[in-house]
C-alpha cells in the first residue's frame, strides 16, 4: 500500500522545487515548512508582514533562518502576500502555490487574476488523497471544496484533474467512481445519469488513462463485498482509488467523516490551474499540510 509518508519520500526525490506561501505568518504552517525543510522537499518563499514572521521564526523554528532554504518577502497584508506570491509562481520563480494563514477567497482571486494569474482555462478542482486506518489503499476525494453543483462536463475535467494527480502519486490506472445513492440509472437522479455517461465518455477515449465504474453507492464503490452482495458484477466495484461525489455537501460531509470519524490522514491540493495550489484549512494540522504539500510537488509538471 501507498502511504502518505512514501508520497513525502518520493517528493523529496525532486530537487530544485520552490514552494510560495502566501501570509505564512503560522505556527502550523511553520512547522510544515520546517518539516518540509528537514525532509528536503523544497526550499521556500514566505510572504508576509516580515518583523512578524522574524518574531514566529526566531521564537518558535529558529534553526529555519540558517536552513539557506527560506527567503522572506515584507507585504503589508494578506492581498498583497497573496498577489506577490501568485506572481512568483507565475513568473516561475516558485513552482508551487500554497495558502498560510489567509481566507481562501483571497488567494484564490489571486491566483484566478487575469493578468497575472494560473489560470489555464480548465477547470479548478480540489483532490484529497486520505490514508484511512484499517483500509488497504489511498482513497482521492474530489471535489470536496472548489464545484459547488458540477455539470457532466465538469465532473469529466474534475475526474482528468484527480487521475493526474493520482498518477503523480504512483498509481498507474485508477479506478474512478462516480458516487450516488443507488447503484442503478435512475433518469429522476442525475448522479446516476451522469455517472453512466461518464462511463460511457470513458469507453470512448473522451477520458482517459483511468477506469470509470459507476453509478455506485459508497459501500459498492470502496468494498468488494458489498458489491457482490448487490450484484455488481464489474470487475473494478468495489476497488475504487478515486471516489467522485455529485456535489460539494457530499464532498465536505464524507471529507468530514474519514477524518473525524475514521481518523484518517489526509493531504489536499487545488488540481487544474498552471501550477499546483496546496490550499489546505487553517485549521489543518502541521502533519496534513506536510503532505498537503507532497502531493503538490508531486504534481509539479
Amino acid at each position: 500500500m501507498i502511504t502518505l509518508q512514501d508520497l513525502v519520500v518520493k517528493a523529496s526525490q525532486r530537487k530544485g522545487m520552490i514552494v510560495a506561501v502566501a501570509a505564512a505568518a503560522d505556527i502550523e504552517v511553520l512547522s510544515a515548512v520546517n518539516s518540509a525543510i528537514e525532509k528536503e522537499l523544497a526550499s521556500f518563499l514566505l510572504f508576509d508582514d516580515e518583523l512578524h514572521l522574524q518574531n514566529l521564526l526566531v521564537n518558535h523554528f529558529p534553526e529555519l533562518l540558517n536552513s539557506g532554504k527560506l527567503s522572506i518577502v515584507h507585504t503589508k497584508d494578506t492581498a498583497q502576500a497573496a498577489s506577490l506570491a501568485v506572481k512568483a509562481v507565475s513568473n516561475s520563480d516558485a513552482n508551487v502555490l500554497m495558502k498560510g494563514n489567509i481566507a481562501t477567497a483571497t488567494i484564490l482571486r489571486a491566483a484566478l487574476n487575469s493578468d497575472y494569474g494560473l489560470r489555464t482555462g480548465s477547470v479548478l478542482s480540489h483532490v484529497a488523497a486520505f490514508e484511512v486506518p484499517n483500509y488497504e489503499r489511498l482513497l482521492f476525494v474530489t471535489d470536496a471544496a472548489m464545484n459547488i453543483a458540477p455539470d457532466l462536463m465538469t465532473k469529466a475535467q474534475i475526474i482528468r484533474n484527480s487521475v493526474t494527480v493520482a498518477n503523480a502519486c504512483g498509481i498507474e490506472e485508477p479506478i474512478v467512481a462516480p458516487l450516488a445513492a443507488i447503484e442503478t440509472v435512475n433518469p429522476a437522479m442525475e448522479p446516476t445519469t451522469d455517472a453512466a455517461s461518464l462511463v460511457a465518455m470513458n469507453n470512448r477515449g473522451q477520458i482517459t488513462g483511468c477506469i470509470i465504474d459507476g453509478p455506485l453507492a459508497l459501500d459498492n464503490a470502496i468494498s468488494v463485498n458489498a458489491a457482490k452482495q448487490k450484484g455488481i458484477t464489474t470487475k473494478t466495484a468495489g476497488q475504487a482509488d478515486v471516489l467522485m461525489v455529485p456535489n460539494i455537501e457530499a464532498g465536505n460531509i464524507l471529507y468530514k467523516s474519514l477524518m473525524y470519524f475514521a481518523n484518517a490522514k489526509v493531504g489536499a491540493i487545488i488540481q487544474g490551474a498552471a501550477a499546483p495550489i496546496v490550499l489546505t484549512s487553517r485549521a489543518d494540522s502541521a502533519e496534513s499540510k506536510l503532505y498537503s504539500l507532497a502531493i503538490g510537488i508531486l504534481t509539479v509538471k
